[in-house]
């Protein structure tokens, strides 16, 4: 643990061991002292290291994950016969004409002509009017899979465009899967890049604040922008082992930039301490190495092994974002260890240079704190009152969450703000759906083809005889070139994400195919489409939750335990972190889930939060989280083995490390905050969750939960069995101690 890392001299103040005759350094030291006095090799090495990664994804790329790579459960399972035997439904496209009538009837005409002269076409339908007699829709079958169309749609938007300049009287549009999803992604790529764009200055203004000098806010900008292009580039080697599922260079850049900021920030603050008090750059280098170095090495571990949870979900998504998140945090970590101290020694006390002349003298004021001390006095003189309404505050904040209701993520959550999104809901009210449908799958040996025919006809028949079916769709049969495959499509008279859908499915899987498909000799059937493949994928999510929460839990415990050694500690690090998450869970559900936040955040409420954000938040956050705990309780523990009652120690250690931990949370509610003001709904809901419950975290719980927790506990705080009972450090007059470097 980070006292064990220190001699502790009379006066108090910590003294670098390096050179005590009875212990070798620690690594984290060692590193630093290399890299000290080897600036020039040490930020050589990170530059080539970080041109190399970046080399790496322009040569290599990032491996996108399929739609079969995404498939969950059974509905995947289906998904991957009908791709083997060559059945996938084709992407459709509709040409929307309104109103209907002659100019309607002559540009229906001319759309079907051009786009039939298209490659990326493979059939024009016939012109469809709709039930109301309104508007007319000419369906357009393209060639290739999702993924082909999505980049091939442009075309067949440039030729609705065409006809619309030719028929002005008219409006002419185009929605489908392909040009919804194009404008969605378009969408998303422009709000990501401004972020990227803002994230800077704010983070740089933010850390102006916090040093008053220049270079000092630049240098961990520096190494968190580093962080994030080494990661993004070694995460493209990495995505041809796990696919990227879409996102993953976005999250790298937020958690890089959170966490390379705070990284940079706690060791940059505790060596300017240290040169405050006397001490050379050196010196103060090693302490801070010793100390906040140690923090990082903790505190990125946490994070990864919180990350790390998300592998056992089974989902080429989570899995991703898992591999991009720890690469990024590792980068970080090892960027704050190496090329930070050499930095640091090469600049020396022209890190404090070019000083911003107001913000140098408010931020480096030498008479006491007073707001800190002020805001512990309560936990500190009255810990049990404190404690009991601080944590039921934030239990009555969370209480909201008892009801999160979660949907699916879809076309309903889309910004309406997206052109395609405004043609795709007039489309559907000129010719509203019916429902959707099941697709049942049949594998089997290309010689009982026949028999695989006549038991899906008999399935066909016994759901026209069953009301949870649509008897308005004429079921349909196809089989492969070579036999061995087959399907069967199946209306459904309800939405998907209905009861009377989910009920359809459990009749089709657990009765209806048994009985027919499923009883062949040596055939395999599986059910796919929106309705299976939404039903699959939250079973699978809510079949792993609990054993991804206990992972993070019990790593989480044992980490802090090992750590401090101290099993108090480490329950009072899983409840408190605990108390928080829930808490944003409490505030995602008071905002997305009802409607008074709509014009606060420009968003239309669906009344739910989409389905993989809570699991996501639990472990990001639970692994963030640990960032502020760790810096804060090393710094309490540091100073109660000066001595000082633990009342003091936490006094000291909050209020020491209370400026750096407000400009990191600071750092990352704002570019957390960034995402909460993106137009698509689950970044919507992501940034808000991150930003409050970093809030929360850094004021609330540091404040005030974690402060009255430890009075109350006083030196039980430290408790341990006997084995894991650290040794205490040799008296400092009983070393040898030599100057340091």
């Amino acid at each position: 643990m980070v006292s064990d890392l220190l001699i502790t001299a009379p006066e108090g103040r910590p003294v670098s061991h390096t050179s005590s005759r009875y212990s070798r350094p620690p690594v984290t030291v060692r590193i630093a002292r290399w890299s000290a006095t080897h600036p020039g090799r040490a930020i050589g090495g990170w530059f080539a290291f970080v041109v190399l990664c970046l080399a790496a994804m322009s040569v290599a790329g990032i491996q996108q994950a399929s739609q079969l790579d995404l498939g969950i459960g059974e509905s995947g399972r289906a998904d991957r016969m009908l791709d083997e035997g060559g059945l996938e439904a084709p992407i459709t496209e509709n040409v929307l004409i309104t109103p209907a009538g002659g100019d309607a009837d002559a540009a229906a005409a001319d759309v079907a002509d051009r786009m039939a002269e298209l490659p990326e076409v493979d059939a024009v339908g016939d012109p469809v009017t709709s039930p109301d007699g309104s508007a007319v829709t000419v369906p357009v079958t393209m060639t290739g899979d999702e993924e082909q169309a999505e980049e091939d749609v442009q075309a067949l938007l440039d030729v609705t465009a065409g006809v619309q300049e030719r028929y002005p009287d008219l409006r002419v549009e185009q929605a489908g899967e392909a040009s919804v999803m194009k404008g969605f992604f378009g969408l998303l790529e422009d709000d990501l890049g401004t972020i990227a764009v803002l994230s800077l200055p704010i983070t740089l203004l933010v850390l102006l604040v916090a040093f008053g000098a220049i270079l000092a806010a630049g240098v961990p900008v520096l190494l968190a922008i580093s962080s994030v292009g080494s990661a993004i580039g070694l995460y493209a080697l990495a995505s041809y082992s796990v696919p990227d599922g879409g996102t993953v260079t976005h999250l790298v850049l937020l958690i890089g930039m959170a966490v390379g900021v705070d990284y940079s920030l706690f060791y940059l603050r505790r060596e300017r301490e240290e040169r405050a008090c006397g001490r050379g750059t050196l010196e103060a280098v090693e302490i801070a190495a010793a100390t906040s170095g140690h923090s990082v090495v903790v505190s990125g571990l946490a994070v990864a092994v919180s990350m790390a949870g998300l592998y056992l979900a089974a989902d080429v998504n989570f899995a991703s974002m898992a591999t991009g998140a720890i690469l990024v945090v590792a980068i970080a970590v090892v960027g704050s260890l190496t090329v930070l101290p050499a930095l640091l020694a090469k600049l020396g006390h022209r890190i404090d240079r070019p000083r911003v002349p107001l913000l140098w003298r408010l931020t480096n004021q030498q008479r006491p704190p007073r707001f800190w001390p002020a805001v512990l006095r309560p936990a500190l003189r009255r810990p049990a009152v404190t404690l009991v309404v601080s944590v039921l505050a934030l239990l009555a904040l969370a209480a909201p969450a008892l009801n999160l209701r979660l949907t699916d993520s879809g076309e309903e959550s889309f910004p309406r703000s997206l052109p395609v999104m405004q043609s795709y809901d007039r489309l559907v009210e000129a010719f509203p759906s019916t429902g959707t449908s099941h697709v049942v799958v049949v594998e089997a040996p290309a010689s009982e083809a026949g028999d695989v025919r006549t038991a899906l006809e008999d399935l066909a028949a016994r759901t026209d005889a069953d009301e949870n079916f649509a008897h308005d769709q004429e079921p349909v049969i196809e089989q492969s070139a070579d036999g061995r495959f087959s399907s069967l499509t199946v209306g459904v008279p309800a939405g998907p994400d209905t009861d009377e859908a989910k009920h359809s499915l459990d009749v089709l899987r657990d009765d209806l195919i048994p009985a027919t498909a499923g009883a062949l000799p040596g055939a395999s059937a599986a059910v796919t489409g929106d309705i299976a493949g939404g039903v699959d994928y939250n079973d699978n999510l809510a079949s792993k939750l609990p054993w991804i929460i206990a992972f993070v839990l019990v790593l989480a415990f044992v980490m802090m335990t090992v750590t401090f050694r101290s099993v108090v500690v480490g329950l009072t690090t899983v409840f408190v972190n605990l108390l928080s998450t829930v808490a944003a869970f409490g505030v995602l559900a008071l905002v997305f889930q009802y409607s008074w936040a709509e014009g606060l955040l420009d968003f239309t409420s669906t009344g739910a939060v989409v389905v993989w954000i809570p699991l996501f938040l639990f472990v990001i956050l639970f692994g963030l989280s640990m960032d502020y705990h760790v810096f804060v309780v090393s710094r309490i523990r540091e100073a109660a083995d000066r001595g000082l009652p633990i009342r003091d120690a936490v006094r000291s250690g909050i209020t020491g490390s209370a400026g750096v931990v407000t400009s990191a949370a600071l750092v990352m509610v704002a570019v957390f905050g960034l995402f909460a003001a993106m137009r698509v709904l689950e970044m919507k809901q992501m940034g808000v969750g991150l930003a409050v419950a970093v809030l929360i975290d850094a004021v609330v719980i540091r404040a005030v939960v974690l402060p009255s927790l430890m009075a109350l506990l006083g030196n039980a705080n430290w408790w341990a069995p006997w084995w894991l009972r650290r040794s205490r450090p040799v008296p400092a007059a009983d070393r040898e101690l030599t100057p340091v470097g």
